[in-house]
């Protein structure tokens, strides 16, 4: 229970860091409006998650001990 309250305070934290660099660091970077910047700001985050997955099912499976 306790590492599922960790994880999700983590995910929470990391969400928090992202928006906070989205509001006051991105409008300062000076970014071209061009289709090109537009697709890969839309498709970026799909292909990197596929790639993390294709990875990770290439690695052999190691079973985890309860602690």
């Amino acid at each position: 229970m306790d590492n599922k309250v960790g994880f999700l305070l983590k995910v929470l934290l990391l969400s928090a860091a992202v928006s906070v660099l989205i509001k006051y660091v991105g409008p300062s970077l000076s970014i071209p409006l061009s289709v090109t910047n537009t697709l890969i700001a839309v498709f970026f985050p799909s292909i990197a998650l596929a790639l993390v997955f294709l990875w990770r099912s290439t690695r052999p499976y190691e079973k985890s001990t309860p602690d």
